[in-house]
């Protein structure tokens, strides 16, 4: 056979928040909502989950859940989504890192195909993810009740840790079909990058 023939497509998977990102970006997705106001009000109301996390006495998925449950529930998904799409348009671009930008540039420049995996809300990392040429996109998403208003709480699992590899694989299937390069910043993405045949942590390569 020739080795046109055996060569097999590559994948590049980053992490959103702290790889494409300089920073968290769900506080100034709330912080974009409601007003510094309202977020530094629920902030204080949810400060024993905060207190918690931090201490690493609750994981995160729970503890992200017990914020949407706070801030979001009862909303329209449609008002949210709306939302998401102004905030990835008009806030996002000032967070980027400009080298994560390029090495994503290089890995469509190579034909490989290219998908964002998070765990930051997917309501704003798709529409800003397709925009910037990913393929695919996984993150976390948000129950919707039949009246479609969210309750708060994670439809799924929280798209972080060993879920990134588990969501990848549902996308992709077998990982000997493919050569794997995978970008993260923290712990969230530890599995990902030991699944990964090129795996690069928090510095983007030259």
């Amino acid at each position: 056979m020739s080795e046109a023939g055996t060569h097999k497509p590559s994948v590049a998977a980053f992490d959103f928040d702290g790889t494409l990102t300089r920073r968290d970006t769900l506080l100034p997705f709330l912080r974009y909502l409601f007003g510094d106001a309202q977020v530094a009000r629920q902030a204080l109301l949810l400060s024993p989950t905060l207190v918690r996390y931090g201490l690493g006495l609750l994981d995160n998925g729970s503890a992200k859940e017990r914020v949407f449950v706070r801030c979001l529930a009862g909303m329209g998904m449609d008002e949210l989504e709306r939302a998401g799409e102004r905030f990835a348009a008009l806030v996002l671009p000032g967070l980027l890192r400009q080298e994560a930008l390029q090495r994503l540039e290089w890995h469509k420049q190579q034909g490989h195909r290219c998908v964002a995996i998070s765990a930051s809300l997917e309501l704003y990392v798709r529409p800003w993810a397709i925009k910037a040429g990913f393929d695919d996109v996984l993150a976390t998403r948000l129950e919707m009740q039949p009246d479609d208003r969210v309750t708060g709480k994670l439809s799924g699992a929280n798209c972080y840790g060993a879920e990134k590899v588990r969501r990848l694989e549902a996308l992709l299937g077998s990982r000997s079909g493919y050569t794997l390069y995978a970008y993260g910043d923290s712990r969230g993405d530890r599995e990902l990058l030991s699944y990964a045949d090129h795996a690069w942590y928090r510095k983007m390569p030259g």
